[in-house]
């Protein structure tokens, strides 16, 4: 049962040697190879996608346009025959970008000049007007990214934007840290680390100061921390009372209630988009699985995915709330599932050529950002869950990075 990918579901659960051990990727994955730069990876061989022209005034801009564009799965680039013109220029101040959207013969869609905190962030606000514009739908390209990085040889929390630019170090801990989450706000993390006491707590930490505070810290395992959607609760994992089961408290890490009661593992909570559900990994029914129940407590009820023994890892999308994608296993390794709250019907969205897992949602309710997992290596990736493009985020400068967490752009 111990496998590479589980960190959430199992080493936050268990402080043992072993599980710690589970934690570098790659240690038991039957299917173990090396993650290289692959570009895009296509999971069927029709895409549905509008044909656009991306160009930029500098080649700043145009590398940008290419890097973002190249990743939503919406577009296809080409030079004749598109349907939009999307044309980025510098906007007049530092950080300022004029974008420009033409359809047809020249028909105006869009026309704005876009700030943002940095000439980066400009480009990416710009860009998403411009899928806004052409699809109706939100863009992502804004977004930011708290995730694990390793590139000082222990798993430290880092902070960047969507494309692992600006990307900066928060912590420093020198032991092992897991699952950083976003609060709503931005201003803040919660995530799980080893510091100080040797024994995984939770810790908030604010971008604003740099300020760490222990946010829980009982006997046994606290992990799995993560804030309801307002801001004003977060869920957790804590195992104080015998075995692992769920918790909420109040965003200070007062007022904590236990809302499971069983005699299973209980990991991975996330609140519903309107902060009234939180579905769940269990394994009551003898491995994990999916499960909802309403935050302030009461029965849970399974989610009948019928795809696989192992469903873990789940979130559930702001963008649209019937859908939850999860991690689950397929045959020797781990892909990319999306539940449908109203069809009650599962499917697998990923079918790459390594472990797919730690899914997280991007503001379309389209993409997400997931973790490739291999023999020795970790990257982080964008899927488009409607036609099965994949696209490589991280580089190998970045080195091992894995467990994102996005924070919508605001």
């Amino acid at each position: 049962m111990f496998t590479d990918f589980s960190i959430r579901f199992q080493s936050l659960l268990f402080i043992t040697a072993a599980v710690i051990a589970a934690v570098v990727p790659g240690a038991n994955s039957a299917r173990a190879q090396a993650v290289t730069p692959m570009g895009d990876v296509i999971i069927k061989t029709e895409l549905k996608n509008t044909a656009i022209r991306v160009t930029g005034a500098t080649p700043e801009l145009t590398a940008l346009a290419n890097q973002a564009f190249a990743a939503h799965g919406a577009f296809r680039r080409v030079q004749q025959g598109f349907v939009y013109d999307v044309k980025f220029a510098p906007g007049g101040g530092p950080n300022q970008v004029q974008v420009t959207v033409t359809r047809g013969q020249g028909t105006a869609v869009l026309s704005q000049v876009v700030s943002g905190n940095s000439p980066r962030n400009a480009f990416f606000r710009a860009g998403d007007l411009a899928v806004k514009a052409m699809t109706n739908k939100p863009g992502f390209f804004a977004s930011k990214l708290a995730f694990i990085g390793e590139r000082t040889g222990k798993p430290e929390v880092y902070v960047g934007d969507l494309f692992l630019g600006e990307v900066r170090q928060i912590t420093n801990d020198k032991a092992l840290a897991l699952t950083p989450r976003w609060a709503p706000d931005g201003s803040r993390l919660v995530y799980t680390s080893y510091f100080r006491t040797g024994f995984p707590d939770i810790f908030m930490l604010d971008l604003g100061t740099l300020q760490r505070n222990t946010f829980v810290s009982f006997k046994g395992t606290n992990s799995g921390a993560r804030f309801s959607p307002d801001g004003r609760n977060v869920a957790m994992v804590l195992s104080g009372e015998g075995n692992p089961e769920i918790y909420v408290g109040n965003a200070q890490g007062r007022e904590i209630t236990r809302k499971t009661r069983t005699r299973a593992i209980e990991s991975s909570p996330c609140f519903s988009p309107d902060g009234s559900q939180l579905v769940f990994t269990s394994d009551a029914a003898g491995g994990p699985q999916l499960y909802v129940m309403a935050a302030a407590g009461g029965e849970a009820r399974r989610l009948g995915t019928r795809l696989s023994g192992y469903c873990a890892e789940p979130d559930w999308s702001k963008a649209d709330p019937t859908k939850i994608v999860f991690t689950a296993r397929m045959g020797s390794g781990f892909q990319l599932a999306v539940y449908d709250l109203k069809s009650g019907i599962a499917k697998v969205v990923s079918k790459a050529p390594f472990d797919a897992v730690e899914p997280s949602w991007l503001a379309d309710g389209r993409h997400v950002v997931f973790s490739a997992r291999a023999a020795g290596t970790s990257s982080l990736w964008i899927l488009d869950t409607e036609n099965g493009k994949a696209t490589q985020l991280s580089s190998a400068a970045a080195g091992k990075v894995s467990q994102a967490s996005v924070l919508e752009a605001r």
